[in-house]
């Protein structure tokens, strides 16, 4: 298997999972997640819940667009209508700091958003949602970073602390995935505490990247917009960094923690 037929098979998802968690899947429309939590706080109430919250969501946001069709397919920063939903509203907000399209930050919103309903509830939680993640955790982890045809896939990882969640980390790839970039980066994680933020500035910035050269465009370009953590840009054999990240190779027992995958 390829590894573009493995990601849209999401079979990465059985090689990548924390052996503390409990993990289970939701669907809905172009949304698939992967929700793990503590064991302790785990029930089949919790995977309802989420499903439920998950449908509205979509359902919220579909209304809206039928209002305001310009929302699905606008690729720069448009001006809402008053009637806007919460999510529409954050990933509005988060288009216009990018300067890209507001369903750019879709998947990170609603990765938030099933964060938060889980945080009152859970001890721990990690979301991903096509290659976008949410979590709060209770102990370092090492989140591998999948990066296409670049030697550097899945051979490094992000070190994440407990004191830095809740946390977003969000991949866009021109390389890897059906999503629209107009660039050719092998992936751009950023990190953030917002993940509306984190997942439109990942697609602003892989935008910028063509070839090696112009991963520090990514750099320079991310610097400037409040909010951000830190970013990794790679593409091919070069990489490039700012903020923070900080970075490690994966072996043994490292390879079983979440896993980053690049989405667009």
């Amino acid at each position: 298997m390829d590894r573009e037929q493995e990601y849209v098979d999401r079979t990465y998802r059985s090689l990548h999972r924390a052996g503390d968690l409990h993990y289970f899947n939701i669907r809905f429309k172009q949304s698939d997640l992967a929700i793990g939590v503590d064991q302790a706080s785990y029930s089949d109430s919790l995977l309802l819940l989420c499903q439920d919250a998950l449908l509205r969501l979509w359902r919220q946001l579909e209304d809206y667009i039928r209002l305001q069709p310009e929302f699905l397919s606008a690729l720069v920063p448009i001006k809402l209508l008053p009637e806007a939903p919460e999510s529409a509203r954050k990933m509005a907000a988060a288009a216009f700091k990018a300067e890209v399209g507001p369903m750019a930050a879709v998947a990170g919103t609603f990765a938030q958003a099933m964060g938060e309903i889980l945080s009152s509830r859970c001890r721990e939680y990690v979301i991903e949602n096509g290659g976008d993640i949410y979590m709060h955790t209770l102990r370092p982890r090492n989140v591998a970073v999948f990066a296409g045809p670049s030697p550097f896939s899945c051979k490094i990882g992000l070190k994440i602390y407990p004191q830095e969640g809740p946390l977003s980390i969000c991949t866009s790839s021109g390389t890897v995935g059906p999503s629209l970039s107009f660039g050719q980066a092998d992936a751009v994680v950023i990190k953030a505490g917002d993940a509306a933020l984190a997942d439109a500035v990942a697609t602003g910035a892989a935008n910028r990247v063509q070839n090696e050269n112009d991963l520090l465009k990514a750099i320079d370009y991310v610097k400037n917009i409040s909010g951000v953590a830190g970013i990794l840009a790679v593409k091919n054999d070069k990489m490039a960094a700012w903020g923070a990240i900080e970075l490690g190779p994966l072996s043994g027992e490292e390879k079983n923690l979440p896993r980053l995958m690049a989405d667009k």
